[in-house]
C-alpha cells in the first residue's frame, strides 16, 4: 500500500515513516503545504496521513483539493487539536477518519488498513482469485490451500495485480506505486521485470493458472485471457 504522509512535526513524521516501512507500505512523506499539493497533483494514494495545521497553509484546504479532483485517496486527519469542530469539517469534506495526536502508531496503521480495505471494496481480510487465496492480515498466499513462499516484493505485486485485476497498468503506474519516491533513483525497469517473471513461474510452478499477462510496450494485465 501507498502512503503520503503530511505532517510538519520531523520527529513525527520519521516516526511513522519508519513504523509504515517497517510493515511494508511504500511511505512518501513531506512537510509543508507547498510540497504536499505537489505531490496530491502528481500522484495517487491508497491513504494519506493529513496534519490541519501547517506552517504554510491549512491541511482541510488540501482535503477540499484531494476530493476536487474526484481522488479515491483514503484520509485520515491528525491534529493536536481535540475540537468537535475541527473533526466535523473534516469529516464533512470527506476525511475517512480522525485522529487526535498523540496517538499509537499500531492503531494509525489498523485505520489505515481498514480504510485501504472499504476503498477496494475488501471487506473482509482475505483477498481471492480463482484459485488464489491472500491472507491479508497474516500476509500468506496459497495456491489450490497451498502455501506459497513469495518475498516481500512479489507479494506486493500479487495484491497490486489482483485489487487492479482486468485493468491495463502502465510500468510507470506500477512501479509508481510500489515504490514511490524511490522509483525516482530507478534507471530502467530491469528490476520490475525480473520481479514479476519470478513471481509469474512461482504461480504457474504452484498450480495457479498463467494470469499475467503482458501488453506490448504498455504495460501489464492481470485475469483470465
Amino acid at each position: 500500500m501507498k502512503v503520503l504522509i503530511i505532517e510538519d512535526e520531523e520527529a513525527l513524521n520519521s516516526s511513522i515513516v519508519e513504523y509504515l516501512r517497517s510493515l511494508d507500505y511504500t511511505c512518501e512523506s513531506v512537510t509543508n503545504y507547498r510540497d504536499a499539493l505537489q505531490k496530491i497533483d502528481l500522484y495517487d494514494y491508497d491513504c494519506v496521513i493529513l496534519d490541519i495545521m501547517l506552517p504554510d497553509g491549512n491541511g482541510l484546504k488540501l482535503l477540499q483539493e484531494i476530493r476536487a479532483q474526484n481522488k479515491a485517496d483514503g484520509v485520515i486527519i491528525v491534529s493536536a487539536r481535540n475540537q468537535l469542530d475541527d473533526k466535523l469539517k473534516g469529516l464533512s469534506l470527506g476525511a475517512d477518519d480522525y485522529l487526535t495526536k498523540p496517538f499509537h502508531l499500531a492503531e494509525l496503521s489498523l485505520r489505515i488498513a481498514a480504510i485501504v480495505r472499504r476503498k477496494n471494496h475488501l471487506l473482509t481480510d482475505k483477498l481471492e482469485f480463482e484459485e488464489i487465496s491472500i491472507d491479508l492480515v497474516e500476509k500468506k498466499v496459497t495456491v489450490n490451500e497451498i502455501a506459497l513462499q513469495l518475498t516481500k516484493t512479489e507479494y506486493k505485486f500479487l495484491v497490486y495485480f489482483i485489487v487492479n485485476k482486468n485493468r491495463l497498468l502502465s510500468k510507470n503506474l506500477i512501479a509508481e506505486h510500489l515504490w514511490g519516491d524511490d522509483m525516482e533513483a530507478v534507471q530502467s525497469f530491469d528490476f520490475m521485470y525480473a520481479h514479476i517473471k519470478n513471481l509469474r513461474k512461482k504461480l504457474i510452478n504452484a498450480g495457479s493458472g498463467d494470469y499475467i499477462h503482458s501488453v506490448y510496450g504498455m504495460g501489464y494485465k492481470f485475469g483470465i485471457s
